[in-house]
């Protein structure tokens, strides 16, 4: 049993990252909701993240180096920033505070293979932009969802960077 308040910061942003990655993949994939460029974008740090957090979740339940596990967790502090900065980027090309990219459209992976059907596709499907949200809910995008979960993840980081190794 994971006795450190490591191992509940590990455990914790691990489920978190988890539950924010998972749930932007079932809007794609069962949703039918095509992610933008942006969107895209926005994932990369849970991609990334979640390999560390597992690292560092291994290394608590094996009684690792409290230096290092919490230098991993100053890892996912600056991944978490960085994440912080795409969903509030994001949002703001959504809120029309300042331009998205030039080229923000569709980049989703299931296009037609043959010729008829692929023209088909291309004049029937709309790609996302990146500047109109795909919906909304209590008042935020998918992109300010994720500067929500983004700073959850941030302040479990910081806990686990700076606070006390042991209970």
């Amino acid at each position: 049993m994971l006795k450190t308040h490591l191992g509940i910061e590990a455990i914790g942003f691990l489920l978190i990252a988890a539950t924010a990655i998972l749930t932007a993949l079932a809007f794609q994939h069962i949703g039918g909701y095509i992610p933008c460029k942006l969107c895209l974008g926005q994932r990369i740090p849970y991609y990334t993240a979640i390999p560390v957090a597992i690292v560092a979740c291994l290394m608590v339940w094996r009684h690792g180096s409290p230096r290092l596990i919490q230098f991993l967790f100053a890892l996912l502090t600056l991944i978490m920033v960085y994440s912080v900065y795409l969903g509030v980027r994001h949002s703001g090309v959504e809120w029309g505070w300042w331009a998205g990219p030039g080229d923000c459209g569709a980049v989703d992976g299931n296009m037609a293979t043959d010729t008829t059907n692929l023209l088909k596709q291309l004049s029937t499907t709309r790609p996302p932009s990146c500047d109109i949200a795909a919906g909304r809910f209590l008042g935020l995008s998918f992109a300010g969802w994720n500067v929500v979960s983004s700073l959850a993840l941030l302040w479990i980081a910081l806990r686990g960077a700076f606070g006390k190794t042991a209970s």
